[in-house]
């Protein structure tokens, strides 16, 4: 018997439509969702080894207890009853001595997590993070400081812009499906695409100009294109009277950061400069300067992702085709959104953990962070924390220092993965509890915002192979074990799915035909004389004096990077096409497409060092090193080196990837302890590192 089913990707963050084509109960084929027009039957790498993730075995496949010492290895199999009894007894145990608030939750973020922040509040915590501060937060927030608005309130229309600028959002690897799709459809109507990094990925080779410009100096950068822009009128003077605060105070800051000035710390020539402000003048309003996706970078990131939202507002692309346009929801098509799961649960009323809205009063509490959550577990301050929910998130490969992430999560009483893979961070759990595959798993409805909004179903294609269940399943059955079950009273996935239509007008059966479901048939456009932003203003604060009030300033003057010593290099990452947030590493498919990372490296600085092209290097940095084959190349700058991130695993049940390639890192010594105070987000391009041939 043959069965099309309409589902969600589950294979990285982006989560693209797909259609799996199912025959005698297995899974034989799998595309894009061709009723999105922007997807097509495209997928990608990731994609395409879902299968393989499906049949692999070297991956959970019941729940495990552990036996030894925590990352030694040593698991027992156990039903799912006893692994819910185990982890009830703790919770309970904690919950009594050091209150509710001490439990922590982490995961990936994205639509369907509603039903996790649920859970965590129905605990009693308020203390649920995502990733993010290893991505985007530095981008969230400088958007906040200037619009009011976030990262997510921004999206963009590629394929009829005149002009994308990208300073290393490598676009075409670290890669949307959709996304990519549009890019290049931009491309092929002719738009200009400048890219910025000191390395050359695919992206640069689709680029017109490609700019390989000194590390760290992207701040220095911005402010020199800023300058010229604004001292040559280079910009929308009505869209800037309308809805910008600030101009007079921003070009007096701007002064001293000439095209010349710029050009001496990055090494791109005034002349450049200035010829692509002439082209951004040409171009506009049609121009996407993207504000970074991952810009959890450098020590300014926050203050160049600033930059780069400012210079997009003087272009006055903002809700502009081929511009930045607002993702639309369900209300702007006059219907009613999805009932979340967590107006089920009374609210908490604590201080979170991690500072978020307290210590650091102007960071987002939605999403939270991380590094400083740790800091909690490490100190006990404000107060102690001592179990950990981790689900399908990385943090021993995602943040840095793995070791020193170690030596704090010892502390606490209870670590719990749930994930489909022996994650590095799983492999150091008391408990792990497998998640099904996404093809064998029913999810809760996501809503989906964009021109056309509406809503998406993640829909379970086959059953599972092992003894596994889906990620909703396993949070509801704990709550009930902790004696929260009121608070979800669902039996099955189509119970939620009716509670959270329950106002839409719509039933489950409307997904069937397409997996999904458009509330407009025409793309959505706010009147460009009525933008609203969400400051105090209501316009766009380029000085944001809230902020500075609470310690952020507008504008800081620009710092130049540290040089790296003689013999030494800054150590960049990155990923391409075939990696998915850690899960490449041993997926029989990808691993075979990408079994090991090598190190980018300059060639003449290569050459001074006596390096060749394929031969062994040391990489050392203090107690830590580790041996990979050197690329030589002048893709990339002289003061820098590369490696692909999310190898060197040190989970042996990997078997494919176990010790193969060297783990970006654990060469970010300290780095856990150092972020963007401003954005919040990690220093993760602030390691050096030598480089020696062996």
């Amino acid at each position: 018997m043959k069965e099309i089913k309409y589902s969600i990707c589950g294979m990285c963050a982006v989560r693209c439509p797909v259609t799996v084509q199912v025959e005698d109960g297995k899974p034989v084929w799998i595309e894009g969702n061709s009723h999105d027009g922007g997807m097509g039957q495209s997928l990608c790498a990731k994609g395409g080894a879902a299968f393989a993730q499906r049949d692999d075995k070297q991956r959970p496949l019941t729940p495990l207890l552990r036996m030894g010492e925590r990352g030694e290895g040593k698991w027992r199999e156990v039903s799912w009853d006893e692994a819910y009894d185990y982890i009830a007894n703790r919770l309970q145990t904690i919950i009594d001595t050091h209150g509710s608030r001490s439990i922590m939750f982490s995961d990936r973020g994205g639509p369907f997590a509603d039903l996790r922040k649920a859970f965590v509040k129905a605990l009693g915590s308020p203390n649920y993070i995502n990733h993010d501060c290893t991505c985007g937060r530095n981008v969230h927030h400088s958007a906040k400081s200037l619009y009011g608005l976030g990262r997510k309130d921004f999206a963009y229309d590629y394929e009829n812009a005149r002009h994308i600028v990208l300073f290393g959002r490598n676009i075409t690897e670290a890669l949307k499906v959709k996304e990519v799709k549009s890019f290049l459809k931009g491309i092929k109507n002719g738009a200009r695409v400048t890219y910025v990094d000191p390395r050359a990925s695919v992206t640069a080779g689709k680029a017109t100009r490609y700019w390989q410009n000194k590390p760290g100096s992207d701040y220095a950068l911005l402010l020199g294109i800023a300058h010229c822009i604004v001292n040559n009128g280079y910009y929308d003077a009505e869209f800037a009277d309308r809805y910008i605060n600030g101009l007079p105070e921003f070009k007096n800051f701007l002064e001293p950061y000439t095209p010349q000035w710029a050009a001496a710390e990055t090494e791109i020539s005034a002349e450049e400069i200035e010829a692509f402000c002439r082209e951004l003048n040409e171009d506009r309003p049609r121009v996407i300067i993207h504000p970074g996706w991952m810009l959890a970078r450098y020590r300014d990131s926050y203050y160049a992702s600033r930059m780069i939202h400012i210079i997009n507002a003087l272009m006055g692309s903002i809700e502009q085709p081929g511009g930045l346009f607002y993702p639309k929801g369900p209300k702007d098509a006059g219907r009613s959104g999805l009932k979340s799961l967590g107006a089920l649960v009374p609210g908490v009323d604590e201080e979170r953990a991690d500072g978020c809205g307290t210590r650091f009063p102007l960071w987002d509490k939605g999403a939270g962070m991380l590094q400083t959550a740790y800091e909690a577990v490490d100190t006990g301050v404000p107060y102690p924390v001592k179990a950990y929910f981790v689900h399908r998130h990385d943090p021993f490969i995602a943040l840095p220092d793995t070791d020193e992430q170690k030596r704090i999560l010892s502390k606490l009483d209870l670590l719990v993965a749930v994930d489909i893979n022996f994650s590095d961070t799983a492999w150091f759990a008391d408990v792990i509890l497998p998640e099904n595959t996404f093809v064998e798993r029913d999810d809760i409805l996501r809503t989906e915002k964009g021109l056309k909004p509406g809503f998406g179903r993640r829909q379970q294609c086959v059953k599972p192979l092992n003894n596994t269940k889906a990620g909703w399943e396993i949070y509801l059955d704990i709550a009930r074990r902790m004696g929260k079950g009121e608070y979800f009273p669902f039996a099955t996935i189509e119970d939620i799915w009716a509670y959270q239509l329950q106002d839409t007008g719509l039933s489950v059966s409307d997904f069937d035909k397409k997996g999904f479901v458009k509330l407009s048939d025409q793309a959505i456009w706010y009147d460009r004389d009525n933008l609203k932003f969400g400051t105090e203003s209501g316009k766009i604060e380029l000085f944001n004096a809230k902020w500075e009030a609470k310690g952020v300033a507008s504008f800081i003057p620009y710092v130049a990077p540290e040089t790296p010593p003689e013999g030494s290099f800054r150590l960049l990452f990155g990923r391409n096409g075939y990696q998915a947030h850690g899960q490449h590493q041993n997926n029989p498919i990808l691993n075979d497409l990408l079994t090991v990372n090598t190190l980018w490296i300059n060639t003449q600085a290569a050459k001074k060092l006596g390096i060749k092209d394929g031969a062994q290097v040391m990489v050392t940095n203090g107690d830590e090193q580790g041996t990979i084959t050197a690329y030589v190349t002048d893709l990339i700058h002289p003061e820098a080196v590369f490696m692909l991130h999310g190898f060197g695993t040190r989970v042996p049940a990997k078997k494919r990837a176990y010790g193969k390639g060297l783990a970006d890192q654990l060469y970010m010594k300290g780095k856990l302890k150092e972020w963007d105070k401003a954005g919040g987000g990690l220093n993760l391009a602030e390691s050096f590192v030598t480089v020696t041939p062996v």
